[in-house]
């Protein structure tokens, strides 16, 4: 069993669970504003810069999940394809292209935003956006789009499957009660800094 789910980690799929998904003929599609849209096999994102950042996973139902994340910065692979100056939001669409959410690329480029692959060292499962998601920590977790297979780099904003249902579509995190995934589902009374830091 997954470390996440061993912790009791809510699973939640707004388009419904993808079921088993193969890494090793996963493909991520970056296109839009870059001088060499590429469509990266497994093999190829592997080959990328690897990091590892200690962050939080926060969803709008108030709980929220800390560990270390690993994968691939956004700026490794925007360099990679080229990005364009005129770029200003990513937008990304998950696997069977139902679900897209997107970010200001300004928040894509901070720290411990990442395409994640694994979480304490573990492959993401299915169940938690496997093989490859979005972990945007300084968001809410409906713009941590899971299982992606695109990204649209843009030089506008377009709202997505939840900002359309009423979302806010800066996904700004809010201080205040949250269930602590890391200490047995606890609720606590969480600040920004708690979220982000």
């Amino acid at each position: 069993m997954h470390k996440l789910a061993k912790m009791g980690t809510p699973i939640f799929w707004a388009e419904g669970h993808p079921g088993r998904l193969e890494k090793e003929k996963w493909s991520l599609k970056v296109e839009g504003l870059c001088d060499n849209p590429t469509e990266f096999n497994w093999q190829q994102l592997m080959d990328l810069p690897q990091v590892t950042v200690n962050a939080r996973l926060t969803s709008v139902t108030r709980w929220s999940v800390r560990g270390d994340w690993g994968g691939i910065r956004f700026k490794d692979i925007l360099d990679a394809v080229g990005i364009k100056d005129s770029c200003t939001h990513l937008r990304f669409w998950s696997h069977g292209n139902h679900y897209d959410t997107s970010i200001p690329l300004s928040i894509a480029l901070k720290e411990k935003s990442l395409l994640a692959t694994s979480f304490d060292g573990e492959d993401l499962s299915e169940d938690y956006g496997g093989p490859i998601r979005a972990l945007i920590p300084y968001l809410w977790g409906y713009k941590s789009a899971k299982s992606i297979v695109k990204i649209q780099l843009m030089d506008y904003y377009m709202p997505g499957f939840w900002e359309l249902r009423g979302y806010t579509d800066s996904g700004e995190l809010e201080e205040g009660p949250c269930r602590d995934i890391n200490d047995e589902g606890v609720v606590k009374h969480m600040t920004i800094k708690d979220f982000t830091s």
